[in-house]
């Protein structure tokens, strides 16, 4: 596809304010399921302030770092482990975001912030990959201010399974895949710890066909379908979405 016809594919309804971007440069920095898809899913519930101090935590490419910084004017540090912070600075700067988008490379248990430091933490497709630990939000959690918000949005489960994997995904199912759950076990997750108040714990409305359009396009780009589209359109919602949390830190 050529640029009008890959921004025209990407053009969901459900996300305006995504579509502004180049499906080009989201399609070059992908990493996941859309990720400024699932920033907008998540600040629809999650109000952004101008100037607040956002962590985006396991931000990949930076993209959602950089709509975060656009489209709410917050001041956004880009932390990943393994995308290197010079090749977001880039991006960064090719986007005109540098005063407002801070690249840092770090891992999720060794973070270089002061506790309280940020108004908000954010992650996008990527705390399941750190997050399940029963103790991680306790370390985490330190970083926001009390009573600041703390919001996900990352692949996931209509409702936990006594066995994994649910027979009709067999096939494409990978070993990690035990690491995605449902909104209500991410809720139960986190106010066991007493630390926050989830407030909200959902899928994303039609999560999974945004999810499976998106790799649908980006497979048209690769020139291949890939396993991933098989899977979704096999589930077809059954299973398989977003899941969504908005929790506060206790003050």
């Amino acid at each position: 596809m050529d640029d009008d016809e890959l921004d025209l594919a990407l053009r969901n309804a459900r996300y305006p304010r995504s579509a502004r971007y180049s499906g080009r440069w989201m399609v070059d920095g992908a990493m996941g399921p859309n990720p400024l898809w699932q920033a907008e899913a998540l600040t629809d519930v999650m109000p952004l302030e101008a100037g607040m101090r956002i962590l985006d935590m396991g931000c990949g490419t930076a993209l959602s770092s950089i709509f975060l910084a656009k489209e709410f004017g917050v001041e956004v540090w880009a932390t990943d482990l393994w995308v290197k912070p010079d090749e977001n600075l880039r991006r960064v700067a090719e986007a005109h975001v540098e005063e407002q988008v801070h690249p840092i490379y770090a891992e999720a248990h060794a973070l270089p912030f002061a506790e309280g430091f940020f108004d908000a933490l954010i992650s996008i497709g990527a705390y399941h990959y750190f997050g399940t630990d029963d103790l991680y939000l306790g370390y985490y959690s330190r970083f926001v201010k009390p009573g600041g918000q703390i919001g996900i949005v990352q692949p996931g489960l209509a409702e936990e399974y006594e066995t994994l994997p649910p027979p009709h995904l067999e096939p494409q199912w990978k070993w990690d895949f035990c690491a995605w759950h449902s909104p209500a076990w991410w809720r139960r997750h986190w106010e066991k710890t007493g630390l926050v108040t989830v407030e909200i714990a959902d899928r994303v409305p039609d999560g999974w066909r945004d999810w499976l359009r998106w790799n649908e396009v980006c497979d048209r780009e690769n020139g291949a379908e890939g396993w991933e589209a098989q899977m979704l359109r096999t589930d077809a919602g059954r299973t398989l979405g977003l899941s969504r949390v908005v929790a506060r830190r206790a003050p």
